[in-house]
C-alpha cells in the first residue's frame, strides 16, 4: 500500500513538473513578443517572471509621475510617521502587489549573492542589515524598471551603480 500511495505521488510531481514548464515556456513567448518585457529583462535581477509581472502589473508606467511613486504603490518604501517637523522613517510599508514586491526581494537577493553588486552595496552591507539592504535594492529596481519603461530608454548599467552609491 505505501509502494504504491508513493508511486501515486511521484507521478503527482511529475505532472506539476510537466505543467510548470509549459508555463515557463508561455511566458518566455510573452517576454519575446513583448518590447516592454525584453526592455526591463536586461536589468541584473529581473528574471523571465519579475519582468513579465512589473509588464502585467504596472499598466501604462507613465500612471506613476516618478520612480518613487511606483516603488511606493508596491509597498517598498519606508512608511514615515512625525510630529513637530520631525520625520522618522519605519520598515517597509509593504502595502501593494505582494507577488512584484516579493519577485524584487528575490531579485535583490540574486543581486548580492552572484556578485554584481558595487563597492556601494559592499558599503550598505557592512553598515546595515542584510535584509534592509536587500529592501533598499528591490526599491532601486523597482525605480528602474519604472525609469526604462516609463522614459522608453535601454537600461543603462552605469546609471544603477551610480544610483546605488
Amino acid at each position: 500500500m505505501l509502494v504504491e500511495t508513493l508511486r501515486e505521488q511521484w507521478v503527482r510531481v511529475q505532472s506539476l513538473d510537466h505543467e510548470i514548464a509549459v508555463i515557463e515556456r508561455r511566458l518566455k513567448e510573452a517576454r519575446s513578443k513583448t518590447p516592454a518585457c525584453q526592455a526591463i529583462a536586461e536589468i541584473p535581477g529581473v528574471g523571465l517572471l519579475t519582468a513579465t509581472a512589473a509588464v502585467a502589473s504596472m499598466g501604462d508606467p507613465r500612471g506613476f509621475k516618478t520612480g518613487r511613486e511606483f516603488a511606493a504603490w508596491l509597498g517598498l518604501v519606508p512608511r514615515q510617521t512625525g510630529t513637530g517637523g520631525r520625520i522618522r522613517q519605519l520598515g517597509i510599508s509593504k502595502r501593494g502587489d505582494v507577488y512584484l514586491r516579493t519577485l524584487l526581494m528575490h531579485g535583490g537577493r540574486a543581486i548580492i549573492a552572484t556578485g554584481k553588486r558595487s563597492d556601494s552595496v559592499a558599503g550598505l552591507l557592512a553598515r546595515r542589515p542584510y535584509s534592509v539592504v536587500v529592501a533598499a535594492i528591490a526599491n532601486k529596481l523597482a525605480r528602474t524598471i519604472w525609469a526604462v519603461l516609463a522614459k522608453s530608454r535601454p537600461y543603462e548599467a552605469a546609471a544603477f551603480s551610480a544610483a546605488m552609491s
